[in-house]
């Protein structure tokens, strides 16, 4: 052994296992405290319980050991999610539009994806994105191939022509 303990190993750029349970231990906590607006004994003590017991979970996941915090909070992310809020309503309109319609020109098309990027946090954000994206579902995700189903056969053709593949996997470059 060379003196460094399991849980102080260094995972590249994202710090040691401790230091990324920590990161997430004080956003879990900040998160809790800004939201609840309650400061009663009662309320801090679950409060504490539910972040240990994300935090622990994590643990027993492994989430600590794959570079899951590899997303800095930078300017592409901040354009990202900016990106990706646009398709949202874009896609809302269409879907009330559709839904609206006396014709209900729906055409539920179920396809499949390639990602772009084989990394676990690039295929959950894909796969994330376009669920929240209105019209889409990612109904599964297994060896860097999504399966989707779309409200019509347009919104899985746009799908697949690949742009929020191309910008997911885009986030982690340096």
């Amino acid at each position: 052994m060379n003196g460094t303990s399991a849980n102080q190993t260094t995972m590249g750029s994202g710090g040691t296992i401790a230091t990324r349970a920590l990161g997430l231990a004080t956003v879990l906590v900040a998160a809790w405290l800004l939201w609840s607006g309650l400061y009663k004994p009662l309320l801090l003590a679950l409060g504490a319980f539910s972040c240990a017991l994300v935090i622990y979970v994590s643990f027993r996941m492994h989430l600590f050991e794959y570079s899951v915090f590899t997303l800095r909070f930078g300017w592409r992310l901040i354009g990202f999610w900016g990106w990706l809020g646009k398709e949202a309503v874009k896609s809302s309109l269409l879907v009330s539009r559709i839904v609206l319609s006396p014709r209900l020109p729906i055409s539920p098309t179920v396809t499949e994806l390639d990602a772009a990027s084989q990394h676990p946090v690039d295929l959950a954000t894909l796969g994330n994105s376009i669920t929240l994206t209105p019209g889409t579902l990612t109904l599964r995700i297994r060896d860097g191939r999504l399966t989707v189903h779309a409200l019509t056969s347009e919104v899985a053709d746009d799908l697949l022509d690949g742009e929020m593949n191309r910008r997911v996997a885009r986030l982690r470059e340096d």
